[in-house]
């Protein structure tokens, strides 16, 4: 199989030049405080090209991969024997592993976010149609009609979630574990029942 031509990989370049120029900008000086026209400059493009990629400097900060390899196809990439839980942590632990290979810009990103509550609608809106996303991939996973069978929505709300969670603790906790074991260890909880921990000794 061939990799993406030349003018797809200039475009990828292009994106991430100008998702990173955000990101570094708005850990400098917050995000409400930086402009199009700073990030276009510290990319080295015209204030034109950006909107070529972004909607925006929010979608910039929050979404700065292109999104070719979303939920849905990872999901119907797995074995169709696999219980849909399974199925779906493994579509999920693939996406977060791309995480994990750029632990120190998530990081920084999940610190910049935090210091933006102006973000909270955007970040409701992607969540929201993340979660539609991962319903219609289950349904058509399990074969299940998610307008008539609660089932698919149900667990994408779960999994998005214990996605969340994850990150925030991930976060947290300074990255010292992969963001994808973590999550392993969240959805065996869930799956599991939620049993309380055992208490910690001082």
């Amino acid at each position: 199989m061939t990799g993406p031509g030349l003018r797809e990989r200039k475009k990828r370049d292009t994106r991430a030049a100008l998702a990173r120029a955000t990101l570094d900008l708005a850990a400098e000086h917050g995000l409400a405080e930086v402009t199009v026209e700073q990030i276009a400059a510290r990319a080295g493009v015209s204030y034109r090209t950006f909107f070529n990629y972004f909607s925006g400097k929010e979608e910039a900060l929050l979404r700065p991969d292109d999104g070719d390899v979303t939920f849905a196809p990872r999901l119907l990439a797995q074995d169709p024997s696999l219980p849909p839980l399974e199925a779906a942590r493994r579509a999920l632990r693939e996406q977060l592993a791309v995480l994990d290979e750029d632990q120190a810009g998530w990081r920084l990103r999940l610190t910049v976010i935090a210091a933006a509550p102006e973000l909270l609608p955007r970040l409701m809106e992607i969540g929201s149609a993340g979660e539609r996303e991962m319903t219609e991939a289950l349904g058509e996973f399990t074969g299940l009609d998610p307008a008539r069978e609660p089932y698919p929505a149900l667990l994408a709300a779960v999994l998005g979630c214990a996605v969340r969670v994850t990150l925030a603790h991930w976060h947290a906790a300074g990255a010292a574990r992969p963001l994808a074991a973590l999550f392993d260890d969240a959805v065996d909880t869930l799956a599991a029942g939620l049993p309380a921990p055992a208490p910690q000794i001082p």
